[in-house]
């Protein structure tokens, strides 16, 4: 079972969703269950889980983990492919944020596009690299750090600004030959308080919420069309840090 997958299809995003389904993937995901022993866990028919598992697993969403003979029924004993699951903006394709329809470094809702093409490039990557059987090149660096006053903030942005900039002209080569182009996302933004996150009634798996005042979280992932020049790669900009 994969620690986490990203949804990239429509209808499996649709199906993931549904109330029900995402309770029976909760329960995959701590151990194979049969859809009688799932039946008496949600409250419902053998015959309605058996419905609902199928579409899973047309989805891939579940697999076969194996048979048992029970008197003179066979039961097919299924799992979650994932203890948990990302839908990736490719599920809704049409509309999935483009952080290259405007850049505003401090914007809030362009670092959300920002995470959000995040979620669909490295989903994508990891699709392609399981077909290739090939392993992913890829890095993340997740921090904390609390800031004193809102003029320390803006110090520490401007630091980071200008040191991970100075790493990027360092070592790109644009014209090296056979060369991989790599994106760099750096993010920096208040931690959720936990008692500010609606807690779902049904998780996959429960996640791990820091706390801090801001968490810095630079990420390098493989892509193939990353930008062709240092500061765009960076996406950095004279305008001085905010104090919002």
């Amino acid at each position: 079972m994969l620690d986490v997958t990203v949804i990239e299809d429509a209808e499996a995003a649709a199906v993931s969703l549904d109330p029900i389904r995402a309770r029976l993937l909760a329960e995959l995901a701590a151990g194979p269950a049969s859809a009688a022993m799932l039946a008496g866990k949600v409250g419902l028919p053998r015959q309605k889980v058996n419905y609902h598992l199928k579409a899973l697993e047309r989805h891939g969403l579940v697999e076969l983990a194996g048979e048992r003979r029970k008197g003179n029924v066979t039961e097919r004993l299924m799992r979650a492919t994932a203890a948990s699951y990302v839908i990736s903006p490719l599920a809704l394709a049409a509309v999935q944020p483009d952080p290259d329809r405007f850049r505003d470094q401090l914007s809030a809702r362009w670092l959300l596009a920002v995470g959000a093409r995040l979620v669909r490039d490295v989903g994508a990557l990891i699709t392609g690299a399981a077909k290739a059987r090939k392993r992913l090149a890829t890095y993340a660096l997740d921090g904390e750090v609390t800031f004193a006053s809102a003029a320390d903030r803006a110090a520490f942005i401007e630091e980071l600004t200008q040191g991970v900039g100075a790493l990027i002209r360092k070592y790109h080569d644009g014209n090296a030959e056979g060369g991989r182009d790599h994106r760099i996302v750096v993010a920096v933004h208040p931690t959720l308080k936990p008692e500010a996150i609606a807690k779902p009634e049904v998780t996959a798996k429960p996640e791990v919420i820091a706390k801090s005042e801001a968490t810095v979280t630079p990420e390098v992932t493989v892509e193939a069309g990353a930008a062709s020049t240092p500061e765009a790669a960076l996406g950095v900009d004279s305008t001085p840090p905010g104090q919002d």
